[in-house]
């Protein structure tokens, strides 16, 4: 008896549906691939590379975990988009994408001479071919590969990230769902927060009830951080039971087709000094003097100063070296911001539009004996800005 053949990696790949877990509508990923070739078109480019998972995800809705292994889309100035990743993670992109073009490499194979060849093939050799020199796992080998299998590109870095800026309401959707997720972890995490708790059980409450409430994994962990740890900027939990009279804070966020929504909050348990709590009073004051300042026309820098100058009359100036708020949305590890889009801050004097959405944490520390924090994630509106999230910011007493 014959054996029958084994099935192709084609049609291997057929099974699945196309588009089956693709997250918004076609019509979405045209307007944004369109959008970068009127980018492309005012630059004389003819073919786009992105191998950043950010960018990839907004142009085509392909998303994995699996994204540490390179893969590069490639938007032509005419004609349809083509993506070369991993063989393995082929089988994601039909699922999360309509790309009509998915081509995989072999885990034996240089992924920079899959891609050169790839574009060889059809065509680009001799074509003005930029590629983003920005994406995190394009690397100083990896490139130098790619170019002598290739031929030099030319710099294509931070021609998708403007267009990010503004969210459609299919993105903006997507937030307000990551932030009812959020506010779901928030919740479940303060309730539990008193002397006597630990650190690990509150962030394990956390990441259960906002990933019940329809959260994804996230772009970056939870922050939860008590007692003199707190004053330590970006620690996080790590086995503290919480004593009384610390300081807690909890920053999270949540995610929902990989837009994120954060959020942080502030409890003490016990006695705590009074300079303290006129410390998160400052904070609470910045925070809802930027929310009130925010609205289309502003400058970013102009919406820092506010909380910059509310900081420094308090005489808090050298407990808040840190930029006001950060964009956003799109996100993988190793971070849940979009701080490369746009970031509220001296010096960036871009105006605000409807549809910006950013991350405002106001936070104030005494270095490594506490840290008290607040903030929204906000969207700016056609004449102001709203948060997303429902909870009060009032500091909370245990």
């Amino acid at each position: 008896m014959t054996a029958a053949p084994e099935p192709s990696a084609q049609d291997l790949l057929a099974r699945v549906p196309q588009g089956m877990d693709c997250a918004f509508p076609p019509e979405e990923f045209a307007r944004r691939q369109d959008a970068l070739r009127k980018a492309m078109a005012a630059k004389g480019l003819d073919l786009y590379l992105t191998s950043s998972a950010e960018n990839v995800y907004w142009l085509s809705g392909q998303q994995t975990p699996g994204y540490y292994t390179f893969q590069c889309l490639a938007i032509p100035l005419q004609g349809e988009a083509f993506l070369v990743n991993r063989g393995l993670e082929t089988y994601n992109a039909r699922a999360n994408t309509r790309l009509s073009s998915i081509q995989g490499y072999d885990d034996a194979d240089d992924p920079a001479v899959a891609v050169a060849e790839a574009l060889k093939a059809r065509g680009w050799k001799g074509k003005r071919v930029a590629i983003d020199k920005n994406a995190w796992f394009l690397t100083v080998n990896l490139y130098a590969r790619l170019a002598a299998a290739f031929g030099e590109f030319e710099d294509g870095a931070g021609m998708v990230e403007p267009l990010r800026r503004v969210k459609s309401p299919l993105e903006l959707a997507s937030m307000e769902k990551a932030a009812m997720a959020n506010d779901a972890g928030m919740e479940a995490g303060l309730a539990l927060v008193k002397a006597g708790a630990n650190e690990n059980t509150i962030a394990a409450a956390v990441m259960q009830a906002s990933i019940a409430a329809g959260g994804e994994y996230v772009g970056m962990e939870p922050f939860v951080v008590s007692g003199p740890r707190s004053g330590i900027p970006h620690a996080t939990w790590r086995r503290r039971t919480i004593q009384p009279g610390d300081v807690t804070v909890l920053e999270t966020a949540a995610c929902y087709d990989r837009y994120h929504a954060a959020l942080f909050r502030t409890v003490f348990t016990g006695e705590v000094e009074q300079r303290t709590a006129d410390m998160y009073a400052v904070c609470l004051e910045a925070l809802e003097a930027v929310m009130a300042f925010m609205k289309p026309g502003v400058t970013c820098a102009a919406v820092h100063q506010v909380a910059q100058d509310i900081i420094d009359r308090a005489g808090h100036t050298a407990g808040y070296r840190k930029r006001t708020g950060y964009s956003i949305g799109i996100s993988f590890a190793p971070d849940w911001g979009e701080g490369n889009i746009l970031s509220l801050y001296k010096g960036v004097d871009v105006p605000l539009e409807p549809g910006m959405v950013f991350h405002v944490p106001i936070t104030l520390r005494d270095y490594a004996r506490f840290t008290v924090a607040v903030s929204e994630t906000v969207v700016v509106t056609e004449s102001g800005c709203r948060p997303l999230s429902r909870l009060p910011r009032a500091l909370i007493r245990r």
